[in-house]
This record gives structure tokens, sequence and C-alpha cells, in this order.
């Protein structure tokens, strides 16, 4: 359930390495993802300007992930009703660095 969908590489006049990915449109299980390329090296840290959305179909699968990915990591949103939108909803940052956002759906969505 993955693919390529565009991979544009650097030529001989750079500033990347020849042959070397500079942008890249791709699917992970029918999720589309877009990556750019830093090649002037800048140091640009992780961001919760992007995050892992997670639709979770139970109680128990919700309060499992939260536990998991906010042990040592950080807690940008506690684990609460978020209605009308969902019966559970977090914002965790994992121990890497990496946002999630975990979801329990509101009954009927």
């Amino acid at each position: 359930n993955s693919s390529i969908i565009t991979m544009n590489k650097y030529g001989e006049e750079g500033p990347g390495a020849p042959g070397t990915v500079n942008h890249s449109i791709f699917t992970l299980n029918n999720q589309q993802f877009m990556a750019i390329d830093n090649a002037d090296a800048t140091a640009i840290p992780f961001t919760p300007a992007m995050s892992f959305a997670i639709n979770c179909d139970s109680e128990e699968e919700i309060d499992y992930l939260y536990a998991r990915l906010s042990t040592n990591g950080r807690v940008m949103m506690e684990l609460a009703p978020l209605e009308p939108i969902a019966r559970k909803f977090a914002w965790v940052e994992d121990r890497f660095g990496i946002s999630w956002q975990l979801n329990l759906p509101s009954f009927g969505e």
C-alpha cells in the first residue's frame, strides 16, 4: 500500500550532491507525504507543525497509545474529551521528538 509518486533528484548544478533526492511525494499505507531536502544543512528541529494522526477504535487503544507515546516525551494536550469532535483526544511528543495526535472519534462519526 505504498508507492513513490514523484522524485526529483539533484543534477550536477546542485546544490545537493548529484543523484540525491531534492523533493519527493510518496504514500505509506495509502497516506500521502511530501519530503523536501535540506541541502544547505540548516539546523531545523522537529516541530509539532507535522504530526502523525491516529484515529483509535477503542478507549483501551487510545489509553495505551497515550501512555506509551508520552513516556519520556512531552504532553502538549492532555488526554480528555474534545466534544463534539472526539470522545477522547490528546497531542503528545514522543521521546524522539515526533508529534502524535490521538483521536477517539465521537459516537456516530
